[in-house]
């Protein structure tokens, strides 16, 4: 367990340093260093977030597990209120004014992971019957979901989803219970992407991007056209030109596209590798988790961080349509950093309490008996 510990924090350690690093250059064609000190401020206080939910006892979330989604729904209706909420690109994701706003659906999700890890643990032994199973986590996953979804955030959305999927599963439910939840999803989705003009667009850049080269797929273009200029070594730190105005929010969703122009091929396929070994740890840790309930949390935090990863290099490679979410640990932004370190943090906490591994050790008679090269007595 030291080992997977050790590895996962250096790991996180290493990409949080590369995204300093790549944060300040995709920021020196602004004035200043605003976004830099802002992020290092965010970084700040999540490492003290994460300190603090490592020296507790993850047991303790149990104790807090509704009194957090209570909050966590109050605050992502919050986000809809005049005055409250802040609305950008006709999205209210955020609630705050001035240069201090959050998005509540970072914390959200933790709070359901939560949740839903102390269903799975309580009713474990129910958890192939279609009620316990399906119909009640259902109940509770849909409240967030529904928000989520209408503010819009349909990238959130898919990647809840599946985490929650994922963590059903494991806790036991069967794949054909889960198939109708699915179904009624993706027709939701669906329906509602009929009726959006813009993400169709985003869809139709996708499918066509060069029918769209100059309107919805341009990021996806000069993405792609950065990650092809930087070869196997990149152009060189701070030599990149996609961040000059070619490529908007070059140092949020597609700061991997930067990585890649400036630093080449091999640093992207590190970063890829970086969340490979955060996964390989989270999953160990949630096997050697003392109980279903700690394994199941490290599991949701596990999948919500790598799947999170998943999706945001998908769309800067152009496997993906556009989402707009952030790379982990490496993206500007301080809610997902934050809540990125409060994962951190309850990994820790499950490592921390975990069962030790015992090997046992036959005793000398039995080892005697049983070697056939063994002296034998007479």
């Amino acid at each position: 367990m030291k080992v997977a510990v050790t590895t996962l924090a250096s790991t996180v350690a290493a990409l949080l340093g590369l995204g300093l690093v790549m944060l300040y250059s995709s920021s020196m064609t602004k004035v200043g260093t605003h976004d830099l000190i802002m992020q290092l401020v965010w970084l700040a206080l999540g490492f003290g977030v994460c300190v603090t939910v490592t020296l507790l006892d993850y047991e303790a979330l149990k104790q807090v597990r509704w009194v957090g989604y209570g909050v966590s729904v109050l605050l992502l209706v919050l986000v809809f209120i005049p005055g409250v909420g802040h609305a950008s690109h006709a999205a209210h994701r955020w609630i705050g004014r001035g240069g201090f706003t959050i998005q509540p659906s970072e914390f959200a999700k933790i709070a359901l992971i939560i949740v839903l890890a102390w269903y799975g643990d309580r009713y474990q032994r129910q958890m192939t019957t279609w009620g316990r199973g399906v119909g009640l986590p259902v109940l509770i996953i849909l409240p967030i979901l529904a928000l989520i979804f209408k503010e819009p955030d349909r990238g959130q959305t898919i990647l809840l989803s599946s985490v929650c999927a994922g963590m059903l599963l494991v806790a036991g439910v069967r794949w054909r219970c889960l198939f109708i939840p699915a179904a009624l999803g993706v027709a939701g989705l669906v329906f509602s992407l009929s009726s959006d003009h813009m993400r169709q667009g985003r869809i139709q850049a996708w499918l066509h991007p060069d029918a769209h080269a100059n309107g919805a797929a341009l990021q996806a273009q000069q993405a792609m056209l950065g990650l092809g200029d930087g070869g196997w070594t990149g152009l060189g730190l701070g030599n990149g030109i996609r961040k000059f105005g070619y490529l908007p929010e070059i140092h949020t969703d597609f700061i991997f596209a930067n990585i890649g122009e400036e630093l080449g091929l091999v640093a992207t396929l590190a970063v890829v590798l970086g969340f490979v070994i955060i996964a390989l740890c989270g999953v160990y840790i949630s096997l050697h988790a003392r109980d279903t309930f700690g394994g199941l949390l490290a599991l949701g935090i596990t999948l919500l961080i790598c799947l999170q990863a998943a999706i945001n290099i998908g769309v800067v490679t152009s496997a993906l349509p556009n989402k707009g979410l952030p790379l982990p640990f490496i993206s500007y932004g301080g809610s997902n950093l934050l809540a990125m370190f409060t994962c951190l943090g309850i990994l820790f906490s499950v490592a921390r309490q975990a069962t030790p591994t015992v090997v046992p050790t036959p005793a000398l008679d039995s080892v005697t008996d049983d070697n056939p090269f063994a002296a034998k007595t007479t």
